[in-house]
């Protein structure tokens, strides 16, 4: 799988802004706080490699309201963080400020005040989740540290495989249970084919499929389809097929896997493992690390012009506006 730095970052990044707002003090006399404002307490462990400006690391996190279960990041039970430790001024107000005086081994717990967010407006008003005078919070276990880049690179490679191995396990158990006969594409996306459609004029690599869609989440226990985007009906203010270019366009890796499976006509069922969607990005209506179910049609496969414009979204989870930075970018 190709290594998808920027996404990984940009995740990082959301979590550090985020903790920039945390600029007071919580109650507990274990609690220590930095010149900044931010309340946090280290738990040593057993005395690993100090971290400094510049070491690249693997970690876990987890942000959020333990006593309210409720999460709103986290890769304790999914794929570790990854990141090079920033000592500068910009890392002030936020966990990253706290990581050198951390160890190896070692596990930061750090508090948001809800009032706080509150009064720099990054929550728009109190609410069952964030209530008056709570806290949000943070918790951080250094994993390891690399002597370079390269090295943290290559461990996030393997972290990647393994965590699209473990989806793939999952779905694959779940799929048998719900009695659902799948086939498996070569990366690991699920395919159902009701109907193949032309199979003389298939969704190749390099060929335009017009694709209607509905996307919803995968729930291994049936119930409710929570659908988050379609173009089968008028729920989601478009009806219009989605052009494909097999290989080429922006869209998740599972679409490209799933479409060859398909000949104009086709019709079926595709489950898309994280991994092979929007990973641990989140976006309206979808969790990070979701597995997601499309049903889909392939009204048309054309050869595409060769100068044409490809759409910029993946996953037919939402169409471009004009303007609009296309979604998980």
């Amino acid at each position: 799988m190709k290594f998808n730095y920027n996404n990984m970052k940009q995740f990082l990044l959301g979590v550090a802004a985020f903790a920039m707002f945390a600029m007071t003090a919580c109650q507990g006399v274990n609690y220590e706080k930095t010149k900044s404002g931010l309340t946090y307490k280290i738990i040593k462990g057993k005395g690993g490699e100090k971290l400094k400006g510049g070491t690249a690391i693997k970690f876990n996190i987890f942000i959020g309201i333990p006593e309210a279960d409720t999460t709103f990041a986290t890769t304790f039970d999914k794929m570790p963080g990854f990141l090079t430790v920033d000592s500068s001024q910009r890392g002030r107000g936020t966990f990253m400020e706290l990581l050198p005086l951390c160890s190896v081994g070692d596990s930061l717990i750090f508090k948001y005040s809800v009032d706080t967010l509150k009064k720099l407006g990054a929550i728009p008003d109190y609410n069952k989740t964030f209530t008056r005078g709570g806290f949000i919070t943070g918790r951080i276990k250094i994993l390891k540290a690399y002597k370079a880049e390269a090295d943290m690179v290559a461990d996030y490679q393997n972290e990647v495989q393994s965590e699209t191995n473990r989806e793939i396990a999952t779905i694959e158990g779940d799929l048998s249970k719900m009695g659902v006969k799948a086939q498996k594409s070569k990366k690991g996306t699920f395919v159902v084919v009701s109907n193949p459609g032309d199979q003389s004029n298939k969704a190749d690599s390099g060929k335009q499929a017009l694709v209607m869609y509905r996307g919803y989440l995968f729930n291994a226990k049936g119930g409710e389809k929570k659908v988050f985007d379609t173009n089968m009906d008028t729920t989601k203010g478009h009806t219009q097929p989605y052009p494909v270019v097999v290989g080429q366009s922006q869209v998740i890796a599972g679409w490209h896997e799933a479409l060859p499976f398909f000949g104009k006509g086709g019709k079926g069922t595709i489950y898309v493992p994280a991994m092979l969607g929007y990973q641990n990005q989140a976006m309206p209506g979808i969790p990070a690390y979701s597995t997601l179910v499309f049903d889909i049609e392939v009204t048309d496969v054309t050869t595409p012009a060769p100068a044409a414009a490809q759409p910029g979204f993946p996953g037919g989870a939402m169409p471009q506006q004009p303007g609009q930075q296309p979604a998980g970018h």
